[in-house]
């Protein structure tokens, strides 16, 4: 009797479920359908009716670009151009010059050369400025001009640049480019073999695995791998490279999502390469997606100890969905959780501040969860490091000589000054001086909020017609202002040094140099080759 109640309670209950569900569906459709239905018609009557010609296909790019951008940074559209680029970066192989090109306020730079590939063989430097390639001038080309140095092995491509403000004519021929995911490994001591993972490409673990077992053969008992700057990639490649230290089904991440057949577990399929050896990770600000679910995977289940400074906290997981006419659209899809549990999103983008900036989850609002060994960690604000280097973080203004290209663009001046005598030992004092005086120049005014709030006043006073009235007091805020970032400039003397060094190094010995300079030089490397060299220190971090 009281089976057949329960049976006559749960069936109107199951009904009821399946009743919502699928009006929710149907609504949810029906409204879709609606919104499309106003959009085409909208579309179409704009596009038959505006005053001057248009270009539907750029007003539906722009349009779908708007949309998405509201959501977060990572859900975006690719035209069938942003296809072929989207293919590059996942497995890291295309045909074209093998240079990283760089467009900034409507003009083409080369930005970086890769050793040995076309670029590197017709003689184009860092700083080069592509004005021309083939019968295009790109003054007026607004597409992306990376695209015409790509194309069939062996096409020649004729490129008019202009260097030191001068132009000058180089042909280049077409070639394979393929650029690895592990660029750089050695060993660093007798016995420390040091691995630099760039991206997660479909060869990550591959080439992880390869450096790894090359360098025990060489002697190495303990390895450091670096993920700075490593802005992640393909999820599964993060999972085998996680394997290669710990046992196969290991839980290494799982995935969440209000659509259920988004949510995976994701655990090691292989039997690894070495379960005992110590091991270190090298995280930055830099380090996000892919290289999180490795850090915090192997710091969640005691196998490594993390170094450097917190990571990105990106948290998402993404897929690409393909679309019509060759398109797709690169969609969150879920959150990912390390194997204690942790979201390690830093920013919430479902609310916004008053600038339509995504809000950061405050350190307050982080919450604890354990290791495989019982070390806490926390959520929130992306993965923290086991031992925080706090003078390897940049700062404000060192990230804006960043962003603004003026480490860059004196950088290579410096090149040029130096051309002839090579690499110097270090920047001299004069050097740094110099960069102080080719900071002065306008285009590389510091976007700070005081000097932006600054300049708005100006312009409503000059709108005003008040300009005049404040002119003084302008001058003197101004003032203040430049002075207080010279004094920032003067402070953060030591970080600016060594990034526009980097940067020399790359003009002179390419990628290798700058990573051979890293194993003599870095802090973090060699903070993590000390925890290594310390047993008991390496064990009473892992409370092992």
């Amino acid at each position: 009797m009281k089976s057949i109640l329960h049976k006559k309670i749960l069936i109107p209950i199951f009904a009821l479920t399946f009743l919502f569900v699928g009006v929710s569906f149907r609504n949810d459709f029906f409204e879709i359908a609606k919104q499309i239905e106003i959009f085409t018609n909208l579309f179409k009557t704009v596009n038959q009716n505006y005053v001057d010609e248009t270009n539907p296909g750029e007003l539906m790019d722009n349009a779908i670009k708007n949309m998405l951008i509201e959501l977060d940074p990572y859900t975006v559209f690719f035209n069938e151009q942003d296809v072929l680029k989207f293919k590059i970066n996942t497995t890291g192989e295309y045909t074209g010059i093998g240079a990283m090109v760089n467009r900034k306020e409507g003009r083409v730079f080369i930005k970086e050369i890769y050793k040995g590939f076309p670029a590197d063989k017709a003689g184009l430097k860092a700083g080069d400025e592509i004005v021309q390639i083939g019968d295009i001038n790109l003054k007026d080309y607004k597409e992306d001009a990376s695209q015409l140095l790509r194309g069939a092995k062996n096409t020649k491509v004729n490129l008019e640049i202009i260097r030191q403000n001068k132009k000058q004519a180089i042909a280049i021929i077409l070639d394979e480019v393929d650029i690895k995911a592990v660029p750089y490994f050695s060993l660093i001591d007798n016995s420390t073999g040091y691995i630099v993972l760039s991206k997660f490409t479909e060869t990550a673990s591959k080439e992880t695995k390869a450096a790894l077992l090359d360098l025990k053969s060489k002697g190495a008992t303990k390895i450091i791998l670096d993920l700075r700057a490593n802005p992640g990639g393909l999820l599964h490649e993060a999972v085998n490279i996680c394997n290669l230290f710990v046992p196969k089904n290991e839980v290494i991440v799982t995935t969440k999502s209000k659509n259920v057949k988004h949510n995976n577990t994701y655990k090691t399929n292989y039997e690894p390469v070495d379960l005992e050896i110590p091991l270190t990770i090298l995280v930055d600000g830099k380090s996000a997606s892919a290289s999180e679910i490795v850090a915090g995977a192997l710091q969640d289940l005691d196998r490594a100890v993390v170094v450097g400074n917190r990571s990105f906290g990106k948290g998402l997981v993404q897929r690409p969905l393909n679309l019509s006419y060759g398109t797709q659209v690169k969609v969150t899809i879920s959150r990912y959780f390390t194997p204690s549990g942790r979201c390690i999103q830093a920013l919430d983008y479902t609310r916004k501040d008053a600038n339509g900036k995504a809000i950061k989850i405050k350190q307050g609002d982080f919450n604890e969860f354990k290791t495989k060994g019982g070390r806490t960690v926390y959520d929130g604000g992306g993965i923290l490091p086991d031992v925080i280097i706090e003078e390897t973080k940049l700062s404000a203004i060192t990230e804006d000589l960043i962003k603004n290209d003026a480490v860059f663009d004196f950088a290579t001046q410096l090149y040029y000054n130096y051309s002839n005598t090579g690499l110097p030992n270090s920047i001299s004092e004069n050097d740094f001086n110099a960069f102080k005086q080719f900071l002065k120049q306008d285009k590389y005014n510091f976007a700070t909020e005081t000097s932006l709030a600054l300049k708005k006043v100006l312009e409503t006073a000059i709108k005003e017609k008040i300009e005049s009235g404040i002119s003084k007091e302008y001058a003197l805020l101004q003032a203040a202002i430049e002075k207080s970032m010279n004094e920032e400039i003067i402070a953060h003397k030591k970080e600016i040094i060594k990034l526009l060094y980097d940067e020399l190094i790359i003009r002179f010995q390419y990628r290798d140099g700058l990573y051979l300079n890293y194993t003599q030089n870095n802090t973090e490397i060699n903070k993590a080759k000390n925890i290594l060299n310390n047993e008991l220190e390496y064990k009473k971090i892992l409370k092992k």
